[in-house]
């Protein structure tokens, strides 16, 4: 009973998804084809004619009435096929492909140390919430918050990479050269996760359940690691979960100074060269993605808690 409960459940929010999506390919339809200027322009150059630049409008389809080219980028997202990439005459979707190994490289590495450190140092200092190390963590993690993220990366660069020569200071090869962007990416992500989680750690401190665990004797520690992280772990869940598809994108300055050939590498020189299939791509993927995690967010809830319903 339970197991057709959960794939109704998930059949159901499979269907809600298309009309979020349809509106997701609308609005990327409008932006492109009728606030974002003609391609062809951009394309041709400065000092192309007008046959150029009809030449270059035919090859591309957006000399097709509106209705024809919405219809071709439907098709487009129902199959995954987004075409040639403008600027470099891949398939955009074997280059997405391509991205997404060195992005993954960083990010899967860089979310499991931020949210396993984050929570152990959370209960850590709500353990001892309102002493003085409580207190040193949280103006720490204020101090760190307050520094840019280039400062970061120009500071490790420079000391790690160039005077101590442990990691290489640029480019791509393999778990070596990830090494140095997870350790920025850690230092810059752990004081605001921290302070987050603790906040989580904290709402549940003062709940009913946790004075029943400790009137019947069990140890701050169990009650703690064991009935507070139990039910903290659903917004910590939501958080980590809702902010996953994100990532690809806001790592961008990491891959741009480590020369890391990742997604948000990409995004940023599709924009500098007009690469509009590719930008439309990789939104389409964010979007579809951001809608798949946030099933699988609801999903973990029940296994975390099955006194969650699943509405």
């Amino acid at each position: 009973m339970r197991q057709a409960t959960l794939l109704g459940y998930i059949i159901r929010r499979l269907w809600q998804m298309l009309p979020t999506m349809l509106g997701v390919v609308l609005l990327l339809f409008v932006l492109f084809n009728g606030v974002g200027g003609d391609p062809a322009y951009l394309l041709a150059g400065k000092m192309a004619d007008a046959d150029s630049i009809a030449n270059i409008r035919r090859q591309l389809g957006v000399d097709q009435p509106y209705y024809v080219q919405l219809w071709i980028f439907i098709r487009q997202v129902v199959t995954f096929d987004f075409g040639l990439s403008w600027a470099t005459g891949e398939p955009v979707s074997e280059l997405v492909a391509t991205r997404l190994g060195p992005s993954l490289a960083v990010l899967a590495p860089l979310t499991v140390l931020e949210t396993g450190i984050g929570i152990a140092l959370a209960l850590m200092v709500a353990f001892v919430r309102g002493s003085l190390t409580d207190r040193a963590v949280m103006l720490a993690c204020t101090v760190g918050m307050s520094i840019s993220i280039l400062v970061y990366i120009i500071v490790f660069q420079y000391w790690l990479a160039y005077r101590l020569g442990w990691f290489p200071v640029q480019g791509w090869g393999g778990w070596r050269y990830a090494v140095l962007p997870i350790l920025i990416g850690l230092a810059v992500s752990l004081a605001p996760t921290l302070r987050l989680f603790r906040s989580f750690v904290l709402d549940e401190v003062g709940q009913d359940y946790v004075r029943t665990a400790r009137a019947k004797g069990l140890s701050e520690r169990r009650v703690m690691w064991v009935h507070v992280l139990r039910n903290a772990a659903i917004p910590i869940l939501t958080h980590v979960m809702s902010n996953l598809p994100a990532l690809f994108i806001g790592a961008f300055l990491l891959e741009r100074f480590f020369g890391i050939p990742g997604i948000g590498r990409e995004v940023i020189l599709a924009v500098e060269r007009s690469d509009f299939p590719v930008i439309k791509a990789i939104t389409v993927y964010v979007a579809v993605a951001t809608m798949v995690f946030n099933l699988l967010t609801d999903l973990l809830y029940q296994a975390v808690d099955p006194r969650v319903k699943l509405a």
